[in-house]
């Protein structure tokens, strides 16, 4: 698990970057390398996002042969899109809130059913300007993977209060690292 990982949740331990001119590059080409391994190993990518509102899905969408390996995506912002669109139980919704590593695995699991994926990323969160409805800090976010053969894995991150922007570019870039790392290792 990414658990232990997880705990180091500052970029420099992530390996990522917040010099924001260069984020939607670095986002874009890690996307491409995602699609390129999907490419060699036959396999389909979707998405189901929250607080990155399609940001993943756009990112993987640009790639070279997004057509053939990105399966889609769903943007779930509220509780009830979550519910409706991805099947995450209302009772976790309830029970965890949005933004926990149980809804976003779920989340991820569900975007593999629904758009019959090999595999999915999900991310939701808070990235502000200010918590969410259930008291959740901003620059927590929790991202996702699951394939279709029922493996998962999730990340915790706390990057605290932020530009809501740069928060976003640094929570997708971790998801479609713990994609990459999880699916293509």
């Amino acid at each position: 698990m990414y658990d232990a990982f997880a705990s180091q949740t500052s970029d420099a331990a992530l390996g990522l970057s917040v010099k924001t001119d260069r984020m939607p590059q670095q986002l874009e080409a890690l996307a491409n390398e995602i699609l390129q391994r999907a490419k060699a190993a036959g396999l389909t990518v979707a998405t189901a996002e929250s607080c990155s509102a399609g940001r993943l899905a756009t990112a993987l969408s640009k790639g070279e042969g997004a057509s053939q390996y990105f399966a889609g995506g769903f943007v779930t912002y509220t509780k009830e899109a979550k519910a409706l669109l991805l099947g995450v139980p209302r009772d976790l919704l309830a029970r965890e809130t949005a933004v926990s590593a149980n809804v976003a695995t779920a989340m991820a699991e569900g975007a593999v059913v629904r758009a019959q994926a090999s595999l999915a990323v999900a991310i939701t969160g808070v990235t502000g300007p200010a918590p969410d409805e259930d008291g959740n800090p901003v620059g927590l976010v929790y991202c996702a993977v699951a394939r279709s053969d029922g493996g998962s894995r999730h990340l915790r991150l706390e990057l605290g209060d932020g530009e809501r922007d740069a928060l976003v570019e640094i929570s997708c870039r971790a998801a479609l690292r713990l994609l990459r790392d999880f699916a293509f290792a």
